[in-house]
């Protein structure tokens, strides 16, 4: 009897220790990030340091990878398609949730073929002009535009990202018509409104101030509630002219369908204590972005409020993939 019960308390302290093995052997080669967007942008910052900080935690390294285009389409199929072990992963935003009732045909959809990791941080986006452009307020330009009306036009990323359905969102509430020019990533939009082939663009704040501070483009509005700390002088685009209005980026972490759950358990909770972390926060504040901590369950509701919140905005927009 009492080998009996040695051998079946073996058993059950195998067992147990057997069923986290996954997560405590994970990773054990390195894993990629896919960004589908392209290089430079709040993604691709945001994903390389959550990965040097993920490989310094983990002991594996986490390689970026940017495969932009389609409006993030393409490097999102990719992972889609990818084996769901825990070793390709995806760096999403809000492009993505905006997505779900923009482009009605696409190779997966979120919910079903991906499965929530954590959420990264989020960050309020800038109206910007180019030097050239006489307008120096929001009331200025909305009226600018008013008296020639389609003969502006402001770039984007590329449809349904957040620069876009930013500037969807304003012309819908300023009433005004202006056109949309999309590129296939923000580098080149950010190019050329620097270089005057574009008036107009609405950019993460992360990236934007610097050219901002140094004169290179004027802001005429932030679009959070709040003013940003990064931009203090600059007003809210609500205070400045078109009551209301609201905009984020945010970023996110998920992986295939299948992938196991003790594998995303162990990334949610090593992402945690990295956008939980004194350090992370108060770099990324100076920065104008804020960390989200959320468990997995909480993510996954966070995406389905947002697809339904954007679902309602692509129809009172009327925004179109172009």
């Amino acid at each position: 009897m009492a080998s009996l019960a040695r051998s079946l308390a073996a058993f059950i302290l195998f067992a147990l220790a057997a069923l986290p093995a996954g997560a405590q052997s994970y990773p054990s080669r390195p894993v990629r990030i896919i960004v589908p967007f392209a290089a430079g942008g709040p993604a691709d910052i945001y994903a390389r340091f959550i990965g040097q900080r993920l490989q310094k935690e983990l002991g594996q390294a986490f390689v970026i990878e940017d495969r932009p285009g389609g409006g993030s389409v393409i490097g999102t199929d990719a992972v889609a398609k990818s084996e769901p072990d825990g070793y390709t992963l995806l760096m999403m935003s809000n492009t993505h949730t905006v997505n779900e009732s923009l482009i009605s045909i696409k190779p997966f959809q979120l919910l079903r073929d991906f499965v929530p990791v954590a959420p990264v941080n989020y960050s309020d986006l800038v109206l910007v002009l180019h030097p050239s452009v006489p307008a120096n307020t929001l009331k200025e330009f909305i009226a600018l535009v008013k008296s020639k009306p389609h003969d502006l036009n402001y770039a984007s990323s590329g449809p349904g990202t957040p620069y876009h359905m930013a500037g969807e969102l304003f012309k819908a509430m300023a009433g005004l018509d202006i056109v949309h020019v999309p590129y296939k990533g923000s580098s080149g939009a950010r190019t050329d409104i620097l270089g005057g082939q574009v008036q107009m663009m609405f950019d993460a704040i992360t990236t934007m101030a610097p050219n901002v501070r140094a004169g290179k483009l004027k802001a005429l509005g932030t679009t959070g509630k709040t003013r940003s700390p990064v931009l203090p002088e600059v007003p809210t685009i609500a205070e400045a002219g078109v009551p209301g209005y609201e905009a984020t980026i945010w970023l996110g972490i998920m992986a295939p369908t299948g992938t196991p759950k003790t594998i995303v358990e162990r990334l949610n909770t090593e992402i945690r204590k990295i956008v939980n972390s004194a350090d992370v926060k108060e770099a990324w504040d100076k920065q104008g972005a804020a960390p989200m901590n959320m468990s997995t369950d909480e993510f996954g509701q966070y995406l389905r409020e947002d697809i339904a919140k954007w679902a309602k905005v692509v129809k009172i927009s009327g925004a179109k993939v172009d």
